[in-house]
């Protein structure tokens, strides 16, 4: 009994103490003060995205990067907007002089026509002529200045080729709605060297939103064959498309910091991630895309 009494005395305390507690600060009224916090200033850099592809003529985007809390609404001088689809729209800085040099050492100015990848939907700033050849160990060169003192180098090789061995697949034993299947993808790693994946599936029509985008290292399988394999994910008469691309070590830390910075984006909790760009004197990537690709329909 004495005991029974004593867990009473000590929650009937607690329950005291905490209603105490919340009666001052009920009394205390709003605590909320709002702070100016002064941002260091920031200085524009142009951004450039270029994926060169062999017989493809080159294409590449410049834009501009504004301030984290920048509203989007100010219109910078020496620039045009791009209308997208989507009703967003995209100031493109008309300035900017792109020259791509190829292995030869020829210099090939890209010429200023924004437009819009129907395949893919995504936009383009400057263009090339002439599609361009690229092969395995060789080095292409990225030139682009404006007229306000602003200037982006990139040097890029490309990849060797890595083929698809196969692809396959395989329905699970159920019914309907149920009957799903999984796809592997395979394909062999050179043993002799450090390589990066990106393995692409797309259901239907390739196109800039895939079914599957995955990020892969040779650590675990150096040498070997290998088989990336989906989970029953894929319904009979699906058309699947694999695309796999062998990257450069610089573009795969690239989209790696990508992934990191948006996992970072409004998460209180974590550390700010930096972009890990393959150019100098700004911010984005220029590399080589060299892939291979096989189509299947699910029966």
């Amino acid at each position: 009994m004495i005991q029974l009494l004593g867990n009473a005395g000590r929650r009937a305390s607690l329950l005291l103490g905490l209603s105490t507690a919340l009666g001052l600060l009920a009394g205390c009224g709003s605590l909320q003060k709002d702070v100016n916090v002064p941002l260091p200033a920031y200085a524009n850099q142009l951004v450039v995205e270029c994926y060169l592809q062999n017989g493809t003529p080159p294409r590449l985007t410049i834009t501009e990067s504004v301030p984290y809390l920048d509203d989007g609404q100010a219109i910078a001088a020496g620039s045009q907007i791009l209308k997208l689809p989507n009703g967003q729209t995209v100031q493109l800085p008309t300035d900017v002089t792109v020259t791509l040099t190829l292995p030869g050492g020829q210099a090939v100015p890209l010429q200023f026509r924004p437009g819009l990848d129907a395949t893919t939907g995504k936009y383009y700033t400057h263009v090339g002529t002439a599609p361009i050849v690229a092969a395995a160990g060789q080095q292409f060169g990225l030139d682009a200045q404006d007229k306000r003192g602003r200037h982006i180098t990139g040097t890029t090789v490309v990849p060797t080729f890595i083929p698809i061995d196969s692809v396959q697949y395989k329905f699970n034993g159920l019914t309907g709605d149920n009957r799903k299947a999984y796809f592997v993808t395979k394909w062999t790693d050179p043993g002799a060297t450090t390589d990066f994946y990106r393995l692409m599936l797309h259901k239907g029509k390739p196109s800039n939103n895939s079914e599957t985008d995955a990020d892969l290292r040779d650590r675990l399988f150096n040498g070997q064959p290998y088989a990336q394999v989906t989970r029953y994910r894929f319904n009979p008469l699906d058309t699947i498309t694999a695309t796999l691309y062998h990257l450069d070590s610089l573009y795969f830390d690239f989209r790696q910091s990508i992934g990191d910075a948006r996992n970072a984006n409004g998460n209180p909790f974590s550390q700010p991630s930096s972009i890990h760009s393959t150019v100098q004197g700004g911010i984005g990537v220029f590399t080589v895309l060299v892939s291979d690709q096989r189509t299947v329909i699910l029966k």
